[in-house]
């Protein structure tokens, strides 16, 4: 678990695909930059062997690090995460936003994150107002626009960020940047037509299933038969017409 608090910058180092000492698996090295921690080691400070570090919103699993000469760490990146994450497009110089998993005490300054990545979103727009930056996105998958609310959470390469504006039917959101944010986080040094990783607020997600729940009970099983995840906005627009009938015949009846 995140928050959506970026902690550093980190660049990379070797992006290396059918790497031999991981079983022919994809790795990324990545080596913090002095200039983003307050100490030589500052992220790696504390880290052990199979610690989580959210890449990019990616939450990956630490294989090795090391503090001296600079300190780097090396992560494993599964086939799946390669397809649903702009990871693959990252090659050596690329930076990218960096923090580890919360402790009990952590102070929750964004919202909670999982590092699980729904879609990676285009960026179509860039708009300058004062000292801010107002960046809007269009999502590969449009299904995620269904959790994506005005005034409401979202994390685009795992910096957590208010929903400034939201218009489902040009299928785009936009977020506002300010100059604090600018510098400490890859988002915004990125161009119209680059990608992020995009994570809706997951408490979305369980509000809709239980509500699912909620109205097929109501309905009895009808709405259930219906499977896989292409057709989860069907299933929700079809229980959905069956409650509105049900409270058309009580009013007639």
């Amino acid at each position: 678990m995140f928050t959506g608090i970026v902690e550093e910058i980190g660049e990379v180092t070797t992006y290396t695909p059918n790497d031999p000492l991981s079983k022919n698996g994809t790795t990324l090295t990545i080596t913090l930059l002095p200039s983003s921690s307050p100490s030589s080691s500052g992220l790696l400070s504390d880290c052990h062997l199979g610690d989580s570090i959210a890449v990019n919103g990616v939450c990956l699993t630490v294989t090795s690090f090391t503090l001296t000469p600079s300190a780097s760490f090396t992560v494993g990146i599964a086939p799946e995460t390669l397809r649903l994450t702009n990871l693959g497009s990252l090659r050596s110089g690329s930076r990218v936003n960096l923090e580890r998993a919360v402790r009990a005490d952590t102070r929750m300054g964004g919202h909670f994150v999982q590092g699980h990545v729904d879609t990676v979103a285009e960026i179509i727009k860039i708009t300058p107002d004062g000292e801010a930056l107002t960046f809007r996105f269009r999502p590969k998958n449009k299904e995620v626009l269904r959790y994506v609310v005005y005034k409401g959470f979202i994390a685009l390469d795992g910096t957590s960020l208010t929903v400034t504006a939201v218009n489902d039917e040009e299928e785009w959101w936009e977020v506002m940047l300010i100059a604090y944010t600018q510098e400490r986080v890859v988002v915004a040094g990125k161009k119209v037509g680059e990608t992020v990783n995009v994570e809706v607020d997951m408490t979305a997600k369980y509000v809709e299933k239980s509500l699912r729940g909620y109205l097929e009970g109501l309905l009895g099983s009808g709405g259930a038969e219906e499977q896989g995840q292409g057709e989860e906005k069907k299933k929700g627009r079809g229980l959905l017409e069956k409650v509105v009938e049900g409270i058309v015949k009580q009013g007639f009846s």
